[in-house]
């Protein structure tokens, strides 16, 4: 179930579908998610920012995890990790970062998911998860991602999952070292493209 049950405790967000849950991070699980990012690091590292150099290492992951509590509690992000239920196994993670209120009420999406666990729709149903939970209950209008052009597994899940293309911008993000051009995806709530309330 995309739109699945969820709980809200102390301000954590939980989000259950079908085969996932969905929780924000904590410190128990800094050896199962290190385990998976080294074992990963050559299927991640094309794709995503140079890491630091305390990347793996408990007192970065220790980071990681009061910067999601503070993300959470300030309403600027919602950082989840992936566990499949039927053997709580960590899959991956996907953040909704960069959440902007008043008239733009939209946020942007990140995510990725281990080697051994790419290609068994289980990041298609962790994006439905997180959109429903972004326009039914956070309020959100519009929902943006951006991916390498030559990334066909990552532009495949958005458009699979309801995102379409909008362009091209130029020196995005650095990635892997270098200042990237990426394709620019949205969903909206409500789609609303090319239509205006002016007269």
């Amino acid at each position: 179930m995309a739109d699945g049950m969820i709980r809200l405790r102390r301000r954590k967000v939980e989000l259950h579908s079908d085969r996932l849950l969905l929780r924000p991070p904590i410190h128990a699980d800094f050896e199962p998610w290190a385990r998976l990012r080294r074992e990963s690091a050559e299927f991640l590292k094309p794709w995503e920012p140079v890491w630091a150099a305390d990347h793996l290492t408990r007192r970065g992951f220790t980071h990681r995890v009061q910067w999601a509590t503070r993300s959470i509690d300030n309403g600027t992000a919602l950082p989840l990790f992936l566990f499949e239920v039927a053997t709580d196994t960590i899959l991956g993670a996907i953040t909704l970062d960069n959440i902007r209120r008043g008239p733009a009420q939209a946020g942007t999406l990140g995510y990725w998911v281990g080697e051994r666990h790419a290609r068994h729709g289980y990041m298609s149903e962790a994006i439905l998860a997180v959109v429903h939970h972004a326009f039914a209950i956070m309020d959100l209008s519009r929902i943006e991602a951006a991916c390498l052009p030559e990334n066909a597994a990552s532009r495949g899940v958005l458009e699979a999952t309801g995102f379409k293309y909008e362009g091209v911008a130029q020196g995005y993000l650095q990635i892997d070292g270098r200042w990237r051009n990426h394709v620019l995806y949205a969903n909206l709530r409500s789609d609303r493209r090319g239509r205006s309330t002016a007269s």
